[in-house]
């Protein structure tokens, strides 16, 4: 039986100020947590500490700027020894393929890569004190099942999001000998602001409420996988094993000519 999130334990929550970060903070909150949240605008962070001010700290920063990060290490340590980091903020920007930008690319991976490469810096010797202690310390990292299949238009965004998937599984085998759990999140469509902008169908979406529970209870359970809704995210598993060449047809079958550029989530 897991030990994680049974007791009050202390969080940090990157990107918690929109999408599923914000609702995984208020799910957070309700189940009696400490927290620090992290987003790039104050405002909206503000308005979720007065759920509860006595038990979230404000440490507002671009996870993208190294400076920003350095800054608020020391908040982590506001609540006491940090049991859970969660890094969840990220971005999806589509790629035109008849305007091809590199540019797209690189704000992909820099967001979604490089800014949670930056937090797992400012979090894992806050968790490596927690184990010093006996006590227990999980890495979360947020990504998408968007890794399990080429999808069209996602060169930059899916690129990340595999990235981000051997990153977790790598952090895994090299931070088992310390007793820290690694937990990588595969979520499929999920409503939240960057969803609502694209402009294709999305199969099995789910509520950012729905997903915030699933992966708190994942998380509960003990799982080092948490990959939702059940039914997309097999389909997609099984497409990845088919043949190469018949995956390339399916992908290229669903390509079409469209833009649909998205705002990084806070």
């Amino acid at each position: 039986m897991s030990n994680r999130l049974t007791t009050q334990s202390n969080v940090w929550i990157t990107g918690a100020s929109s999408g599923i970060g914000e609702s995984i903070t208020r799910a957070l909150i309700r189940g009696g947590h400490n927290l620090v949240i992290t987003g790039r605008r104050a405002g909206p962070l503000e308005q979720i500490q007065s759920l509860a001010p006595e038990r979230v700290a404000l440490a507002a920063a671009d996870t993208t700027n190294k400076e920003h990060l350095q800054s608020i290490a020391p908040v982590l340590e506001s609540h006491g020894n940090l049991n859970v980091a969660i890094l969840n903020a990220g971005t999806c920007e589509y790629l035109d393929i008849a305007d091809y930008s590199s540019d797209v690319i690189e704000k992909n991976l820099q967001t979604n890569v490089i800014g949670t490469a930056r937090c797992v810096e400012i979090a894992l010797p806050a968790l490596r004190r927690t184990r010093a202690k006996g006590l227990p310390a999980t890495l979360v990292i947020v990504g998408s099942s968007a890794w399990w299949f080429p999808f069209a238009r996602a060169e930059g965004y899916g690129a990340s999001k595999a990235a981000l998937a051997y990153f977790a599984q790598s952090l895994r085998a090299d931070l088992a000998g310390e007793g820290i759990d690694v937990v990588l999140v595969s979520p499929g469509f999920v409503k939240t602001p960057l969803t609502e902008r694209n402009d294709f169908p999305m199969p099995f979406l789910v509520t950012a409420a729905d997903a915030a529970e699933r992966i708190i209870s994942g998380l509960a359970k003990g799982h080092t996988e948490i990959a939702f809704p059940k039914r997309f995210t097999w389909i997609l598993k099984c497409l990845n094993t088919l043949p190469q060449p018949l995956i390339d047809r399916m992908a290229a079958s669903m390509a079409r000519k469209s833009s649909n550029e998205q705002e990084p989530k806070e």
